[in-house]
């Protein structure tokens, strides 16, 4: 039997369009034969969520959004059908909050409340809302960022006066020449620290031989009879106060030496007739020195 050229035709196109859809399908995270149940989200507000939009809980993907309608007769709600993997119990009280990155990037996060509380059936109603994220976060600082703004200017002013004036410019060449002054130091240091590092060895040798000395020293001091040193210039300075004594007293020869004026009279007496008599010799030798070659006796 014949197949006609027309139902050849036809067949393939058929074939054509169902491959395209399920393959559409496929592509947008839908299976036409998968077991997911069906839970319905309502929102005032979806902010650019689309259908094929990945639903998480807890960070991990557990469905996709099937469609969305807009109830214009229940309060101008907006009802999203989801397929959620059936082994998600929802419980009661859980939320829906569409989120927005910072590339424009729209999500469904479940947020799953009490997990022993009563379980939300297949094909029942979850609220959902708005989570602003990031963009939100950016959003509420607005108004605080638009009233920080005549602030901003007024220091960026004060900020260029600043480095326009001359005297931060001086400012920063002291700066950079401390700056240098300390770098000079800081090597200095360093060379001075080399030098101590090398010496230290020798200074110790030289602080553990004086420290031997002081040792050996403090052992002889200790060898000496201190006491009997002692005793005997006790004994020596009695004796010289002794002699002292005798020395200005008259008994003795010492003492009458010292303290008879005659004695120093009669030697003075002394030296005068004997000054006399060299003068006399001086001017008159003959009357003491007589000397003949004839043996004349001079008259």
């Amino acid at each position: 039997m014949k197949i006609a050229k027309e139902v050849k035709i036809a067949l393939v196109a058929i074939a054509g369009v169902m491959v395209l859809f399920f393959g559409m399908n496929f592509l947008k995270g839908l299976s036409m034969f998968s077991t997911d149940s069906t839970y319905y989200i309502s929102f005032k507000d979806i902010s650019g969520l689309t259908t094929s939009c990945p639903i998480y809980a807890g960070g991990y993907k557990v469905g996709v959004v099937k469609s969305i309608d807009y109830d214009f007769e229940n309060d101008n709600e907006i009802i999203v059908e989801t397929a959620i993997n059936p082994d998600l119990r929802i419980p009661v009280g859980s939320r829906a909050a569409i989120k927005s990155d910072m590339m424009g990037n729209v999500q469904m996060d479940l947020l799953l409340g009490d997990p022993t509380g009563e379980i939300v059936p297949a094909g029942g109603m979850i609220v959902g809302g708005i989570d602003g994220g990031a963009l939100g976060m950016v959003s509420g600082m607005l108004p605080a960022m638009e009233s920080m703004l005549p602030k901003l200017d007024s220091i960026l002013a004060s900020l260029n006066a600043l480095l326009a004036d001359p005297a931060l410019t001086n400012s920063l060449h002291n700066v950079e020449t401390i700056s240098n002054n300390l770098t000079t130091t800081t090597t200095e240091l360093n060379t001075l620290m080399a030098s101590l590092n090398r010496g230290m060895p020798s200074l110790m040798r030289n602080a553990n031989t004086m420290l031997a000395n002081a040792d050996t020293l403090t052992r002889t001091l200790n060898d000496i009879d201190i006491a009997g040193t002692v005793a005997r210039v006790d004994a020596t300075l009695a004796n010289v106060e002794q002699f002292t004594k005798k020395l200005n007293s008259k008994e003795g020869t010492l003492g009458l030496m010292l303290n008879d004026p005659s004695l120093y009279n009669n030697l003075n007496a002394t030296m005068q007739s004997a000054d006399a008599l060299l003068v006399n010799f001086k001017e008159h030798p003959k009357r003491y020195v007589h000397f003949s070659l004839f043996g004349k006796k001079d008259k």
